[in-house]
Order: structure tokens, then C-alpha cells, then sequence
């Protein structure tokens, strides 16, 4: 299968001597899907900062299809198939959701913009159903699926996602991860951080486990998921294999 990211080597962090990442090394294949996961402070999300260019790089490489990425500014990224959703502030909650799709299409032709914007109400209907409506109006979820909208607007070839089920309801993010595994279906390659680990391994392919800026262990999602050293050490093992044995309980 053909390498759609490759990072290598990637040192950088906020300040002149903070490094958060510490020489991170992985790759990502066309089309796949893979859960960035860890602990706090392991910089999984500085990581989706460095590679969508929000944070440059102190050393190290970015490439998305062979071609560096490392040190363009964010809207070269974007330009060149890399949509990147923040965990925060990824909506203009004073438009109506119609117009933060057309913001999402800044960089697509105006004649496809509002053929994007029908294609994605087709696909989303509760953002067609509150089109009218002000962002800031939404719930937590909808806001959430209205940004990943948003980043589709320019059709990417690899979707970053920085936490997208924080603070959002069990049923709520129930939808949001429904929502993500449909995106990925369709052939969109994605590249998430989420705090919900094991709910993130459930729908991704492979899974990346940083710890301290680091690369600790890589593999399918499913193998590390049932791991019991990263059950343990990295995604709340005890109480995932209580939860584990009470549904085997009841079924």
C-alpha cells in the first residue's frame, strides 16, 4: 500500500528550549485510518500541530505523497490535501452553518462551493436541517460534526483530528465516532488523537502510542487495543477489562 504521510525524525515543541516531540517517526498509507494515543502530555496534539503547520518544526521531516511539508505555512498544507480540525475554536460560532461551509471552501473554486456545501447536507442532515441557524446554537456534537464538514469542504486527502469527542456526550460522541468511520469509508485518510482510546481503536485501522514525545508502540488498532501492557499502562487497562467482563456477562 502506497505511503501517503511520512513524519521522520520530528523534534519541536512552544519555546526555545521546550521539545515536545522527540524525534517521532511514523508513516501513515493511503487511505488508512490511524488513533494517535497516550498519555497527557505525551504531545499527540502538538504532533497534529507540527504536521498541519500550525507549529514549525525544530528538526525533522514531513512529507504527504513524497512531497515536504515541513516549514510551509498552514494554508500551503491545506492547499495540498492536508485538513486539520482543532479540538477548540473550529467553528465561527456568529455565522450560520451554511456560511462556515463556505468559509471551510476557501480554498476550492466559487462555481464548486455550493455543490460541496449540497453534497455534505446530503451527507450530514442535521447540518441541513439547521443551515439558517447560527453555529453557536448547536450542541457540542453538531458543532463538532459541523467542523469536520468544514475540513471537508476542500476534499483532503488526509484528515487530522485533534480530540473531536471532548466534552461531548456517550451518545453524542457515539455519533461523532459513527460519523468518522463513515468519512474514512469513503476513502479519506485520517490521522486522530482522541482521549477516548479504546473508542478510537474500535474504528481505526492502526494504532500510534506516544509517550513523552515519543513513539512507544505501533500496530493494527485492534492487536494494541487487546494488549494488556497498553490496556494497562496507557488506556485505563483496569477499568476497560471490568467493562470487557460485564458485557461478556450479559450477553
Amino acid at each position: 500500500m502506497r505511503e501517503l504521510l511520512r513524519v521522520e525524525g520530528l523534534v519541536g515543541g512552544y519555546g526555545a528550549a521546550d521539545e515536545i516531540l522527540k524525534g517521532i517517526t511514523l508513516s501513515l498509507p493511503e487511505g488508512r485510518m490511524a488513533a494517535i494515543v497516550g498519555p497527557n502530555g505525551a504531545g499527540k496534539s502538538t504532533l497534529l500541530k507540527a504536521i498541519a503547520g500550525i507549529l514549525k518544526p525544530k528538526a525533522g521531516a514531513i512529507a504527504l505523497a513524497g512531497v515536504p511539508l515541513a516549514g510551509l505555512p498552514p494554508r500551503a498544507i491545506a492547499a495540498r490535501g492536508v485538513a486539520f480540525v482543532p479540538q477548540e475554536a473550529n467553528v465561527f460560532p456568529s455565522l450560520s452553518v451554511r456560511e462556515n461551509l463556505e468559509m471551510g471552501g476557501y480554498l476550492e473554486p466559487r462555481g464548486r462551493v455550493a455543490a460541496r456545501i449540497e453534497a455534505l447536507f446530503a451527507r450530514f442532515p442535521v447540518l441541513a436541517e439547521k443551515r439558517r441557524r447560527a453555529a453557536r446554537t448547536l450542541s457540542g456534537g453538531q458543532r463538532q460534526i459541523l467542523a469536520m464538514a468544514m475540513a471537508l469542504m476542500v476534499e483532503p486527502r488526509l484528515l487530522l483530528l485533534d480530540e473531536p469527542s471532548a466534552g461531548l456526550s456517550p451518545k453524542a460522541a457515539e455519533f461523532l465516532f459513527d460519523s468518522i468511520a463513515a468519512i474514512h469509508r469513503d476513502g479519506t485518510a485520517i490521522l486522530m488523537v482522541e482521549q477516548n482510546a479504546l473508542e478510537a481503536l474500535a474504528i481505526a485501522e492502526d494504532g500510534i502510542v506516544l509517550v513523552d514525545g515519543r513513539v512507544a508502540r505501533t500496530g493494527r488498532a485492534a492487536a494494541l487495543a487487546a494488549d494488556p501492557d497498553v490496556r494497562r499502562l496507557f488506556l485505563g487497562g483496569a477499568a476497560a477489562e471490568i467493562n470487557q467482563g460485564e458485557e461478556k456477562e450479559t450477553t
